[in-house]
Formats: C-alpha cells, sequence, structure tokens
C-alpha cells in the first residue's frame, strides 16, 4: 500500500506541475487611459472582493470577471486572494445574502476584458498576459 500511495502522490504532483506550466501568466488591467499606474496584490483583491470600489487615487473602481470554471478566473483567484472557486462562491453567497455587494460583470473571454476595460477608465479586469495590447495597461502581473 505504500508503493501506491507514493506512486499515486508522484503521478498527482505531476499532474499539477504540468498544469502549472500550462497555465500562463496573468495580468491585471485598466484602460490605457486610466490614471491608475500600479496595483499591489491586496488593492486588487479587495476590488475583486467587493472590499473596496474604488482605485488608491479615489477613482471608482469596477471589476470585470472572466467566466466561471474558467482556467484565468481560478488562477486569478488562487493567486490574488486565497480563494479556490469553492470559497469563493460561499464569499459572494454571503455578501449578496446580506446586501453588502454583487460578484463581477462576466464577460466571455481575456479579448472581451481587454475590449471593455479599454474603452471605460473605470473598469478593471484579468487577462491572459498573451492577450495585452497598447489599449490597455498592466497594473499587476500575477504570477
Amino acid at each position: 500500500m505504500t508503493t501506491l500511495a507514493a506512486k499515486l502522490l508522484s503521478a498527482a504532483a505531476l499532474i499539477l506541475a504540468c498544469a502549472c506550466a500550462r497555465a500562463g501568466d496573468l495580468v491585471v488591467i485598466v484602460s490605457a487611459r486610466s490614471s491608475v499606474e500600479t496595483l499591489r496584490t491586496d488593492q486588487v483583491a479587495a476590488i475583486f472582493l467587493g472590499q473596496s470600489a474604488r482605485f488608491p487615487g479615489g477613482a471608482l473602481a469596477t471589476a470585470l470577471d472572466q467566466p466561471i470554471g474558467s482556467a484565468e478566473r481560478d488562477q486569478f483567484y488562487v493567486r490574488v486572494t486565497g480563494k479556490t472557486p469553492a470559497l469563493l462562491k460561499a464569499h459572494w453567497s454571503k455578501l449578496v445574502f446580506t446586501g453588502r455587494g454583487q460578484p463581477p460583470r462576466e464577460l466571455q473571454d481575456s479579448i472581451a476584458v481587454r475590449r471593455a476595460v479599454a474603452e471605460d477608465a473605470g473598469l478593471i479586469g484579468y487577462i491572459d498576459r498573451e492577450a495585452l495590447d497598447p489599449s490597455v495597461r498592466q497594473v499587476l502581473l500575477v504570477r
């Protein structure tokens, strides 16, 4: 049994390593017209968890999400907020139930998020690093 357990553990570690290697870097973005230059991880987490509705300079901040179940969304929340999909669902269920917040609006993919953020200096989103273009500004690299 010990040998079997060791083999299973090794296989699980290999699968996790492969999944991490495939996952690209994510970037948190704002419009190129925004005055926001950089953000810390805790500032981004506060905006995406509904704990802050403003950028550090005082401007309103509205978060945009990737679809539930997408690799980008799961990776973003684990790395930035430390929340798994189940913990994130519980977090928003509590806020919605108590009337203290609504989860960010979801768009279909990185391209849709980038386009929306580019058009509105009050939006913030996260996308695959490969989807960056000059219409948006990277304010945080998520690794």
